[in-house]
């Protein structure tokens, strides 16, 4: 359970406490939808499960890159 808990960060806390608080207010308005949402938003961060954990979120390392440094000159214009 220590190990669980170290890998909390602000974000997936309070994406926990958002869907507890959508179940909640699913519960009392009677909207079963909601319920299963809130069931969906609160699952997510107790399973660690976002996009960005797969690495949709990274941008793609380019080393491969054929760059230039081409000299510039510059002309004075009176």
């Amino acid at each position: 359970m220590k190990n669980y808990l170290k890998n909390w960060d602000l974000m997936r806390i309070l994406r926990l406490i958002i869907g507890i608080i959508v179940i909640g207010q699913g519960f009392s308005a009677g909207q079963w939808t909601i319920v299963g949402l809130g069931a969906l938003f609160t699952l997510l961060p107790l399973f660690n499960a976002s996009m960005c954990s797969i690495g949709a979120c990274s941008v793609p390392n380019k080393k491969n890159r054929k760059f230039k440094a081409e000299e510039v000159t510059y002309e004075e214009v009176k």
